[in-house]
């Protein structure tokens, strides 16, 4: 048990202190006067012994529950986590392609991945980080876990017409910023990348290595989708209504006999995702289900993290309400009293 103020000290003592001054002295005065010794001298007068024994404890219970008598409490809090985790989202056209699962867009099992594996490790900082024809930092380290499923719900792919094609080396920068201002932030957290992607790359030149960010890395894993018979895409565009689409035509593919340009297909590119993995010093995984993901973070530092993601807070609880019961009771007692008294001056028999 201990005490936690509902007010400043100094506002008890001034509230406090002279009020049970003056209950005391008045309790000293009747049992005096009622025991005949002198205490009840000329001009000092003596209330009844109970009602200044009750009005004495009412205050002693009062003074006691402005002093807040508390228990401490230990609960498990998920707020925070020594870990920073970072999601790099692939979002250009391929990852619209038909193949995961069965006919599901590969964005379907991102989207599911992301919100898992925000969940596997609660309390955690995170952060998305999306590329395209661009890279850019959709949310800055947060602990605001609905931010980023609401992020993954919500988002959208590229919008075909802006298409420059795609490279696994376009979030390098963004990323690498990001890793060396959490580094800088909390040297001691645990630093993981979820880089997730088809590896399609359909845009010229040769892509950066992402070797220089590995010791800024603990953990993660690159998630590859798709299929190597790969999927069609439908063509995107703001307010058009996915199910009346078209496919994405892939004009290459025409021949003499058959002028009519098939539909494009994506297929997933498992060497550059490997590739990545390697230079980020983390496992490649192909995710072709909606499944499961706590084996991918399963070899976080249990030092730094419970298996859980939490730690143990203290609070104290506050214990007024028996201390309330006996002020109401007293209360009720002296409403009593004073009614009797009332009764007894204007000739009514109690």
């Amino acid at each position: 048990m201990t005490v936690q103020p509902l007010i400043p000290l100094w506002a008890w003592a001034v509230v406090f202190v002279p009020l049970l001054g003056l209950a005391v002295w008045q309790l000293v005065v009747a049992l005096r006067a009622s025991s005949g010794s002198g205490g009840a001298r000329q001009g000092v007068p003596a209330g009844p012994r109970g009602a200044w024994a009750r009005r004495t404890a009412l205050v002693a219970v009062l003074a006691v529950v402005g002093l807040g008598p508390s228990v401490p409490v230990t609960e498990r809090d998920t707020s925070v986590a020594n870990v920073d985790m970072f999601f790099v989202v692939d979002r250009t056209g391929s990852m619209a392609a038909e193949d995961f699962d069965g006919t599901d867009e590969r964005l379907v099992g991102v989207r599911h991945d992301i919100a898992s594996l925000t969940g596997d490790i609660p309390g955690a900082r995170y952060s998305i980080i999306s590329f395209d024809s661009q890279a850019s930092r959709q949310l800055p380290l947060t602990t605001d876990a609905r931010a980023i499923t609401s992020w993954a719900d919500t988002f959208k792919r590229e919008i075909t017409l802006y298409s420059k094609g795609s490279l696994t080396d376009r979030p390098l920068d963004e990323l690498s910023a990001a890793l060396q201002g959490a580094a800088t932030d909390r040297p001691s957290n645990v630093r993981l990348v979820f880089f997730l992607s088809d590896g399609e790359q359909t845009a010229s030149g040769e892509p950066r290595s992402y070797e220089d960010l590995a010791p800024f890395v603990d953990g993660g894993a690159v998630l590859g989708y798709g299929t190597p018979e790969g999927g069609r895409m439908k063509e995107y565009a703001p307010g058009e209504d996915p199910a009346t689409a078209a496919y994405i035509k892939d004009p290459s593919r025409s021949t003499i006999t058959d002028t009519e340009s098939p539909d494009a297909l994506s297929v997933i590119d498992e060497e550059n995702l490997r590739a990545v993995a390697t230079q980020l010093g983390v496992p490649y995984v192909h995710r072709e289900t909606a499944g499961p993901t706590a084996e991918l973070v399963a070899g976080v530092d249990p030092q730094q993290v419970a298996a859980d993601g939490r730690r143990t807070v203290t609070s104290y609880r506050p214990v007024v309400w028996p201390l309330a019961l006996v002020a109401a009771v007293l209360l009720g007692f002296e409403a009593w009293a004073a009614g009797r008294s009332a009764a007894r001056r204007v000739g009514v028999r109690a």
